[in-house]
């Protein structure tokens, strides 16, 4: 009898183990194939350097400290800067991680970006909480911001090229080119021949006119359609290009993961406290004048800060897309038919 009891025990502790290892290989294949908005830890994006190129078009010039004015300013004039421009914003960081942003500004004149991460909660669904950022200097931070002043002697329009985009610059295309954005905010303007600090001064603080483009607005991946259907339930978009924008509900304000806001309850809906969304301008196939004006100059200087980055609230930003390296070109005219320049 003895050993009738002792045989049982044995199958019932093989049974448990069983089902434990199976619990197991569940779990893991859950883990294996599931795709989360933003990325989980140590997910980060490579840059290459930033080429900054503006048309001398019917009088634009461009400076990086609002003294020394040329036709084409490059990576190099904005990393140097500081020479002349004590206050100069010029972060450049090798590495993006997703931050995100609804283009609310502050009194300092800085654009709110806010870190995101992701974590699970105590029922297993992943909860997202925001940290603010603050424009730091060089490789620091998360994402890209510089200043940049532009002169003209008379009103203007500013475009954008077709040659102005985010190319990914590997082999094989993970997709997380099409999760960037680019801010172009509005600081202020002056007369050309005002002083030197009132020029490079300019704050228009919360009242600055801010645009956010979406350079591949058309364009996703297979995971990154998964990711809209299974994440945000949005299930019009197919991979490939040639899709109609998706507006995202960008971050506004702090909160950590005690506010329980799960992935799919992050929007401006469930939480308008919290997020805002954002219709960022486009290409368009309707002409050049369509395809992006960003903004109109008033004459003499205008001091503008460029944001650059990766929008954690996009469809298409999930782990399959993070790694590699991309590159953002911009290149500025004030004629409306340069498409090609």
């Amino acid at each position: 009898m003895n050993s009738n009891k002792k045989k049982k025990r044995n199958q019932r502790k093989q049974r448990r183990l069983l089902l434990s290892l199976l619990l197991l290989v569940g779990t893991g294949i859950f883990l294996g194939t599931a795709t989360y908005a933003w990325f989980t830890a140590n997910k980060t994006v490579s840059v290459n350097p930033i080429d900054v190129n503006v048309a001398a078009k019917s009088g634009l010039q461009i400076s990086a400290d609002g003294q020394n004015w040329k036709s084409i300013l490059t990576t190099t004039d904005i990393t140097g800067a500081k020479g002349n421009y004590t206050a100069a914003k010029n972060q450049l960081p090798a590495m993006l991680e997703p931050v995100s942003s609804a283009g609310v500004m502050d009194a300092g004149g800085t654009m709110n970006m806010y870190l995101g991460e992701v974590t699970s909660n105590d029922t297993g669904d992943w909860v997202l909480s925001s940290t603010k950022q603050i424009d730091a200097d060089g490789a620091n931070g998360s994402y890209v911001a510089y200043d940049i002043f532009l002169r003209t002697e008379s009103e203007a329009p500013i475009y954008l090229t077709t040659n102005s985009g985010v190319s990914f610059k590997d082999a094989a295309d993970t997709g997380i080119k099409n999760a960037t954005r680019v801010a172009f905010v509005v600081l202020g303007n002056t007369t050309s021949d005002d002083t030197i600090p009132n020029i490079q001064g300019l704050n228009n603080g919360v009242g600055s006119a801010v645009t956010i483009w979406e350079p591949n607005a058309d364009s996703h991946t297979s995971f990154g359609v998964a990711n809209a259907r299974d994440t945000y339930g949005i299930d019009d978009i197919t991979a490939g290009t040639g899709n109609d924008p998706v507006p995202y509900d960008g971050i506004k304000a702090e909160f950590n993961s005690d506010a329980n806001i799960t992935l799919g309850n992050a929007n401006a809906t469930q939480a308008n406290d919290k997020f805002q969304t954002v219709i960022p301008k486009i290409k368009t196939d309707d002409g050049f004048a369509e395809y992006q004006q960003l903004i109109t100059l008033s004459k003499g200087i205008t001091k503008v800060r460029i944001y650059m980055w990766i929008e954690g609230q996009d469809v298409d930003c999930e782990n399959n897309a993070s790694g590699g390296n991309i590159s953002f070109d911009l290149q500025f005219s004030t004629n409306s038919s340069a498409a090609g320049d």
